[in-house]
């Protein structure tokens, strides 16, 4: 039982530091995705906001119901980064 409740604990740590890595490389490309927005034009700035309104509503037709709620979680924070990002 011991052995069983050690191999827990050590797949938990390493599920923990995976999802670390995973949170910083969502950061990182945040961080650099906002560096090159604030590069832009507002001309281009609105040419990839009406791209990505298009992508977004494309794929929101052939996704399965069940993914809505996953579709809405996206398009928040792709609206987030385009027009509310990091300082």
């Amino acid at each position: 039982m011991k052995n069983l409740i050690a191999e827990l604990l050590v797949r938990l740590a390493e599920k923990e530091e995976e999802s670390k890595e995973l949170v910083a490389q969502v950061e990182a490309l945040e961080i650099v995705v906002t560096a090159l927005l604030r590069k832009l034009d507002g001309e281009q700035l609105q040419q990839i906001n009406t791209h990505i309104s298009e992508a977004m509503q494309t794929a929101s037709t052939a996704m399965a119901p069940d993914y809505t709620k996953d579709a809405s979680l996206l398009e928040s924070y792709i609206h987030r980064l385009l027009h509310h990002p990091r300082q």
